[in-house]
Parts: structure tokens; C-alpha cells; sequence
């Protein structure tokens, strides 16, 4: 693996860990056991890595909202869409947990961000209308299928924050913990999304969603 690879995901797994604001590139460089001099000669500064990161991530988010316009769809393929969202959230989590900060930080950042946004929202309308076409979502107009596009995509994107507004100590659960919290989101999403499939086809999303619930969770909703 190159150096500027090793860099990356050295960075991605100590930002996940101790949080970007704890981490600099010396902790970076300490960590993989290179000079400062030798991580600078790959990155000017910790913005860059952490917008390598995004670009990362952002590639990740594209390949599993890529769907062909004729592609069916059935309830095992969106609990997988689903899981791929809420997987990728936690691969890189300290990116949603401190995103505010972090497109403040960098212009560059913030606007291929909202680029990002737009290209999500326009994935999660086709598959919402690929479902629809699939018949196991009821029919929706054009507009239905933005509103609801967009409240799944607020779902995602703000699950993070509100699982770091109730956990008093971040530092405080362990991995897996925090990983059937943010996995919960899964269920969230999934029910706002049962009531509108068909009769027929809410029995098995049910019996998939209640395999994401997290009493912990629940509990404080």
C-alpha cells in the first residue's frame, strides 16, 4: 500500500476514534511511525486529508445510489441499500458527527458537499420510484417522492447528531454499542417507509426491521 493510502485510512481511524479536533498530523504521523516531513510531502495540511477522506466516502455513497432505471426492486434489496447507507455512516462516522464544523473549515469542502447532497437526494428518488414501479411501494407523485426522498436523506444525515446529543460521554460505550446505535437508524428509516408499501409486502420489511432495533435506543426516543 502507498503511503498516501496508509495516510488516509491512519487518519479515518483515529478521527473515528479520538475525534478530528484531537487529532493532528503529528498524531498521524506518529501513528504510522513516519516523519511529519514525510506525511507533509503527501498532504499540505489535515484539510486535505480529511477532504481525501470525504472523496473517499463520497464514492462509496455514489457506487450504492447508482441504480439503472429499469432495475427492479424488492423489500431484500432496500434493507441492503439501507444497511449499505448506515454501514458507510459508521465507516465514517466522525465525519457526520462533527460535519457542521468541518464544512466551515473548508470551502472546498462545503461545496462539493452540497453537490454530494443533491446527487443523494436524486438516488434516493429513483429508488423510491423504482419501488414504486416495482409495486411494492404505493403510487406517489413526483413531488411525494422528493418530500419523501429528502426526509429519508434527513434521517441519515442527522442520526448522528442526535445519538451525540444523548450520550453524555462520547468515550463512554463501547464499539459495538455505538454500532447498534447507528445501525437503528436502519429501523427509523424503514418505518416511515412501511406504512407506504403495499399490504402484501409490510409483513417481511417488518420481520427485517425489528433485526435493527436497539431497545437502548428506543428507549430514548
Amino acid at each position: 500500500m502507498k503511503t498516501k493510502d496508509k495516510i488516509i485510512l491512519a487518519a479515518l481511524d483515529l478521527f473515528n476514534e479520538k475525534g478530528e479536533r484531537n487529532i493532528s498530523t503529528n498524531h498521524i504521523a506518529a501513528h504510522l511511525n513516519i516523519s511529519p516531513g514525510n506525511l507533509y510531502y503527501h498532504f499540505r495540511n489535515k484539510s486535505d486529508i480529511i477532504y481525501e477522506i470525504f472523496k473517499s466516502y463520497e464514492l462509496l455513497v455514489d457506487t450504492y445510489l447508482h441504480i439503472s432505471s429499469d432495475q427492479e426492486i424488492k423489500i431484500p434489496d432496500l434493507i441492503a441499500y439501507l444497511d449499505a447507507v448506515f454501514n458507510g455512516l459508521w465507516a465514517y462516522r466522525f465525519f457526520h458527527r462533527d460535519l457542521e464544523h468541518l464544512l466551515d473549515s473548508d470551502p472546498r469542502l462545503q461545496e462539493d458537499y452540497r453537490e454530494f447532497t443533491f446527487r443523494c437526494l436524486k438516488g434516493i428518488q429513483s429508488i423510491v420510484n423504482a419501488m414504486k414501479e416495482s409495486k411494492i411501494y404505493q403510487p406517489l407523485s413526483a413531488s411525494q417522492i422528493r418530500t419523501k426522498s429528502l426526509n429519508v436523506w434527513l434521517i441519515v444525515t442527522n442520526w448522528m447528531t442526535y445519538l451525540k446529543t444523548i450520550q453524555a460521554d462520547e468515550g463512554s460505550h463501547n464499539e459495538v454499542y455505538n454500532r447498534k446505535c447507528i445501525q437503528h437508524g436502519v429501523y427509523l428509516v424503514l418505518d416511515f417507509v412501511i406504512p407506504y408499501l403495499y399490504e402484501d409486502k409490510r409483513a417481511l420489511a417488518i420481520e427485517y426491521q425489528e433485526k435493527y432495533r436497539f431497545d437502548e435506543v428506543e428507549s430514548s426516543i
